[in-house]
């Protein structure tokens, strides 16, 4: 069996002093190697693995044959992201773990396939679609929220001629994919194509508003609005509780990512954003977000950046690449540890996290062995910056301000089989209630746009 073609990458000791992307993509010749070791199943266990139910055989049949103009096609008939999904997805735990070639050997590189597929068609100028390609029905759609979730939605509904409409908190387009993912894994101007994309199919952005606040779910009924979809996200960030939390120079991941990312920290002097670069770091958790913090942290001038996770490398969420990298641009792990007090100096700057050494016990609920202190075992880490990455919790703002809108006693919305929430006509999908990665909000979004086409078709027969 052929061995997996490796994504080219940039060597840590260059990439961790910029923002520039850390893998390259495959060329041309490393492409079709790759797309002809894909088996071409009959049964694709790999589909049934891709939330957004994407042909994978067949765009990959496509590449093989070098014919990527029509493997996009094949790709964005599902996915109104592929230059993302191919860049942040999971693969590894989703579609490429269902590979046939797996169960012996290494998968097919999916993820690296639909990249390269997504990145020939931007390099290549492919004709988008416009809103004459599309038969209009006149019928309104308010979506909330602009992340992965919310665009999906949107594209989809788009392409079965809803007039589709999405409000946006913030001054910019993409929520989490914007705000939340760094340059070098997802660059802006990737992200930028993929959204004129779909301002190409004629949906309306209006930036700078608020749902709950600038405007009501009650009122965007009244503009007309026959059907909405909330993707608000998750944004509201998890804290430890112990001692010392509230000192200057700890942030939530939260709030550091989106002061690099979303306010161009990382772009300094044309961009002179409000962050602190501390030079010792400490951040605490054992995701995607804390692997982001880190190597942002890194890139920014820090001179020691540590990671403190409480259980193993073994039971890190992190995407098993994103631990590779950040290894290997110096981030050091030290795992099996848990912070029970930040200590400061006079000022009430933080000046050290005292720690304790865990060891691992009984699996969990999740199926993880809980970690247990062990007791006596305090140390100290100097520290003159911390960075919590310890998860985030839904959006509260537009629950707690809709009168009829439930949410369980975590503060997701509570949907139906028909992703439908508890109010009629509100639909709802992604870290709102309960998703997880970006593949995920996706495949919500996708199947919310469904339920909603359904549901409009039953209220407005004649308009379908």
């Amino acid at each position: 069996m052929r061995q997996r073609m490796k994504m080219p990458e940039r060597l840590p000791n260059e990439r961790n002093k910029d923002f520039l992307q850390v893998n390259i993509g495959y060329t041309r010749k490393q492409m079709l190697e790759e797309a002809k070791r894909c088996l071409q199943c009959k049964k694709p266990f790999c589909v049934e693995g891709c939330p957004v139910e994407i042909n994978i055989p067949k765009f990959i049949k496509e590449l093989s044959d070098d014919n990527p103009a029509q493997a996009i096609k094949i790709i964005k008939q599902k996915n109104n992201l592929p230059a993302v999904c191919g860049r942040v997805c999971p693969q590894e735990s989703q579609c490429e773990k269902y590979c046939i070639l797996s169960r012996k050997g290494e998968s097919v590189g999916i993820g690296n396939l639909e990249r390269y597929s997504a990145d020939w068609a931007a390099a290549n100028a492919q004709k988008k679609t416009s809103p004459s390609d599309i038969n209009k029905n006149g019928i309104k759609i308010a979506i909330i929220g602009s992340g992965p979730a919310g665009l999906t939605a949107a594209g989809d509904l788009a392409n079965m001629g809803y007039e589709v409409t999405v409000f946006e908190s913030l001054h910019d387009i993409g929520g989490v994919l914007r705000y939340g993912i760094p340059e070098f894994r997802l660059p802006l101007d990737v992200l930028e194509i993929e959204i004129g994309n779909l301002k190409s199919m004629g949906i309306e952005f209006i930036l700078n508003t608020l749902v709950g606040r600038t405007k009501t779910v009650k009122e965007l009924f009244e503009e007309d609005f026959k059907s909405i979809f909330i993707g608000t996200g998750a944004g509201l960030p998890v804290f430890l509780g112990i001692e010392g939390e509230n000192l200057n120079h700890i942030y939530s991941a939260n709030e550091f990512l989106v002061r690099v990312n979303l306010m161009r920290a990382f772009d300094f002097p044309n961009y002179d954003t409000p962050v602190y670069k501390g030079k010792n770091i400490v951040i605490i958790g054992g995701g995607n977000t804390a692997m982001d913090s880190a190597r942002t942290a890194l890139r920014l001038g820090a001179s020691s950046v540590k990671l403190v996770y409480r259980r193993t490398e073994n039971e890190m969420p992190a995407r098993k690449e994103e631990r590779l990298h950040a290894q290997e641009e110096g981030i050091e792990f030290i795992t099996l540890t848990n912070p029970v007090k930040f200590i400061g100096d006079e000022k009430g700057f933080v000046k050290a996290v005292e720690c304790i050494k865990m060891e691992l016990g009984e699996p969990d609920e999740s199926g993880r062995r809980r970690p247990k202190k062990v007791e006596g075992s305090n140390f100290g880490i100097e520290a003159d910056m911390a960075i919590l990455a310890l998860g985030l919790n839904p959006n509260p703002v537009l629950p707690s301000l809709t009168e009829g809108l439930n949410t369980d006693s975590h503060g997701y919305l509570i949907i139906d089989d028909n992703y439908m929430t508890s109010i009629p006509g509100v639909f709802a999908g992604g870290d709102i209630v309960g998703g997880d990665t970006v593949i995920q909000a996706m495949g919500m979004g996708k199947q919310a746009a469904k339920r909603i086409n359904e549901y409009l078709k039953n209220l407005h027969p004649t308009n379908n």
